[in-house]
């Protein structure tokens, strides 16, 4: 710690910090001119380290009235009360990783497994290491490493390995942000590391759904304990958990409706059942032993389906589709039948509309008949508009036999 005189160069206007009391002038090093020092008065600062970093305070123009306050910081810094310093007690990343996952995501996260998932990608890279040992340069050099791990072969006649894409890292870099935003707030940490830290640019979102052709091969080629699965997908947009989750007492068939209470943003929610769907569930076997409608025999609900429901692709000959498409298609074919975006929101269950708008594409075919919609409008404007031309040529073009119309300019 210090006490320093700023003195400013009347001539060049340069600035210059004196620390000894006993300097009476010193020479400019810009314009080499003398500057008379007062050492007891002037512009006075105190230069401290706090924490690891350099602190510069300005007290004023008593060289007393600075050592005072530089007296008063060193005893804040030795009783851990200047800027909030703390001796952080040392954690390894493993271990703050399992108190985050027990105490934060397990309590407040539906999806906490996928924290677990993506800690347990965190921990192989930055286990043993002390949170605080944690700096930016190391998590920037995981993104990279991240980027280079392989998950297997695609299917090609050469096997090119498969990379994780950077969705995946980011997903993992946004736990980690979490994870040391909590322990900053635990008093854990002094500052988040990761919190400056970039995330990747991704590819545009997968928007994959069914055209009408191939949903009817889809219901025709699935089996039966499948296709009710399926028609309540396709008629409902509901989430694949929320179609498991179903229980009996949850579907209202007097009013046609469906309540579900365990949603993903944890709101309870009201779909609405046509005809299909209530007729799908009631002809769905009732297991007398268990609540749920899609239950397995021993009365627990059905949790994988991905043996039948490929099977039923494969036989449709459909390509790059997943159960979650089944939403996308709910989705699309709503907006091609010409319901309005906010509606399809409150069917999805969306609470911001630019959620829904990923949802609002249209298949080529669709905007190929609306441009051809257009065409026709047009030809027909201009059809109309030439026929008017020629009229209008031909009434000019005839000779004027009425000299009194001439003369009277009308």
């Amino acid at each position: 710690m210090s006490v320093y005189n700023r003195v400013t160069c009347p001539d060049c206007g340069q600035h210059h910090n004196v620390y000894k009391k006993e300097i009476r002038a010193i020479v400019c090093t810009q314009c080499k001119k003398k500057i008379v020092v007062n050492p007891a008065k002037g512009n006075f600062f105190i230069e401290l380290y706090a924490g690891g970093r350099r602190i510069r305070e300005k007290v004023g123009s008593s060289r007393k009235l600075a050592e005072t306050v530089e007296a008063k910081r060193k005893l804040e810094i030795a009783e851990d009360k200047f800027l909030d310093t703390k001796k952080f007690h040392k954690i390894k990343f493993e271990d703050f990783a399992k108190e985050f996952l027990n105490v934060h995501s397990k309590v407040n996260k539906k999806s906490w497994q996928s924290d677990e998932y993506n800690l347990n990608s965190l921990g192989k890279y930055f286990a043993g290491k002390y949170l605080s040992d944690i700096k930016v340069r190391d998590i920037e050099n995981y993104k990279v490493e991240r980027l280079k791990t392989h998950i297997g072969t695609i299917k090609t006649k050469n096997k090119t390995p498969r990379t994780i894409v950077p969705t995946t890292v980011n997903r993992e870099l946004a736990t980690l942000k979490t994870m040391f935003n909590k322990a900053v707030i635990w008093g854990r940490l002094r500052d988040n590391p990761a919190k400056i830290v970039q995330f990747l640019r991704e590819p545009p979102g997968r928007v994959r759904f069914l055209e009408q052709e191939e949903i009817v091969k889809l219901l025709t080629n699935a089996n039966k304990k499948l296709r009710p699965i399926l028609v309540v997908a396709l008629n409902t947009g509901m989430r694949r958990g929320e179609i498991f989750g179903l229980k009996w007492h949850d579907a209202d068939f007097k009013r046609n409706t469906i309540h579900l209470y365990n949603t993903k943003n944890g709101e309870k929610r009201e779909v609405d059942m046509n005809e299909q769907v209530k007729t799908a569930l009631i002809r769905v076997f009732r297991n007398p032993d268990s609540p749920y409608i899609f239950c397995k025999r021993d009365g627990k609900p059905v949790h994988d389906i991905r043996k039948s429901f490929w099977t039923a692709l494969k036989k449709s000959g459909i390509k790059d589709f997943h159960f979650h498409d089944l939403r996308h298609t709910f989705a699309s074919q709503l907006v091609m039948s010409g319901i309005d975006l906010n509606t399809v929101r409150e069917l999805l269950g969306h609470k911001d509309i630019r959620m829904t708008l990923r949802y609002s594409h249209l298949s080529r075919g669709h905007k190929r008949h609306a441009v051809e919609v257009l065409g026709k409008k047009i030809d027909t404007f201009w059809t109309l508009n030439e026929k008017s031309q020629n009229k209008e040529n031909s009434v000019f073009s005839q000779p004027i036999e009425n000299k009194e119309l001439i003369r009277s300019g009308t």
